[in-house]
């Protein structure tokens, strides 16, 4: 099997369809496109989602807290707690561990996310530092977000650019092979891409303003996430292609590695559907904000379609980033 996310048809056969078991208090089951569960408790609903840090080496105590907290706000639930459990090889040093967890409490602090507990462990079953982190939201429950209102014409949008975490975790683990094919400018654009990693702001200011579904644009890019967003809402999207924002630091490394930036691990950006009215609030309010927010496409009947140069072509379902092609 290929690095990365298992395929999505894999997923379905091999995970989903051994999920047998349903509760009655879970409102969100497991399934693809859909970043957390949702449990009922009440007058409230308690929102929680997983995720690894796998492919960075540099700062990911910080990722660790921030990618786990973007799903819940994919949701549109304020993150409380984080578990963390962090599995290191037997060359990790004291001051290794104290650097993660340094990072994960600046990164804590800064979304008002409480680190709740874990697991410490050092282990011959890894050969770098892998860390999960598994995160846990509040919402009322009236304001849970249901794709029952998606309709034909909805606009899909995006926050800040395409490939943000990807990019910043090639500039920051291969600097010196960028060294004498990119500006100093230019990798440090990059590299400092990696502090606009949290779509936690922009969670909830979508879900104040009122939105049918949101995606954190994680393994396979924008146009997995397009992807996956169909197959979650069960309707079409089209997109066009030159209204997907990418940033020339991200361009110009995608170019040296011959990778596609629109297939690149881009957490920090989020994938929002919502009604016409809406839409025009979610790029307001956004922009009072300085967060770069694009309306790319709409939704359609049916098929998932990029349109370039005039052009339409089916947008196949992701397969292993193109992070893993680099790192």
């Amino acid at each position: 099997m290929e690095i990365g996310k298992v395929p999505n048809d894999l997923l379905e056969k091999l995970v989903f369809e051994n999920i047998k078991n349903k509760r009655e208090e879970v409102i969100v089951h497991a399934g693809v496109g859909k970043d957390c569960s949702v449990i009922d408790f009440g007058e409230y609903s308690c929102v929680v989602s997983t995720d690894p840090i796998t492919g960075a080496t540099h700062n990911i105590g910080s990722l660790a807290i921030n990618i786990s907290c973007n799903d819940v706000a994919a949701s549109g639930a304020e993150p409380i707690g984080v578990l963390m459990t962090i599995l290191a090889p037997a060359n990790t040093t004291e001051k290794d561990l104290e650097q993660i967890m340094k990072d994960a409490g600046k990164a804590s602090e800064k979304l008002n996310v409480e680190i709740v507990g874990g697991h410490t462990e050092i282990t011959d079953a890894v050969n770098r530092v892998v860390i999960t982190t598994t995160v846990i939201g509040k919402q009322l429950k009236e304001r849970v977000i249901t794709m029952e209102n998606i309709k034909v014409g909805d606009k899909i949008l995006i926050t800040k650019s395409a490939g943000i975490e990807g990019t910043s975790i090639i500039a920051n683990e291969l600097e010196d092979r960028l060294k004498n094919k990119l500006s100093e400018e230019l990798i440090r654009e990059a590299q400092a891409l990696g502090d606009n990693i949290s779509v936690v702001k922009e969670g909830m200011i979508c879900a104040s303003i009122g939105v049918n579904y949101m995606h954190d644009i994680t393994e396979g890019g924008v146009l997995g996430a397009i992807w996956e967003a169909s197959e979650a809402i069960g309707k079409g999207v089209k997109v066009k292609r030159e209204l997907i924002p990418i940033k020339q630091s991200t361009n110009e490394i995608c170019s040296i590695f011959n990778i596609n930036p629109l297939r690149l691990i881009s957490s920090g950006s989020m994938l929002i559907i919502a009604s016409d009215k809406n839409s025009e609030l979610i790029l307001k309010e956004l922009r009072k904000e300085n967060i770069q927010v694009t309306i790319i496409g709409e939704v359609t009947e049916e098929d998932i379609i990029i349109e370039e140069d005039g052009q339409g072509v089916t947008i196949d379902p992701p397969q292993s980033d193109e992070l893993y092609k680099v790192i």
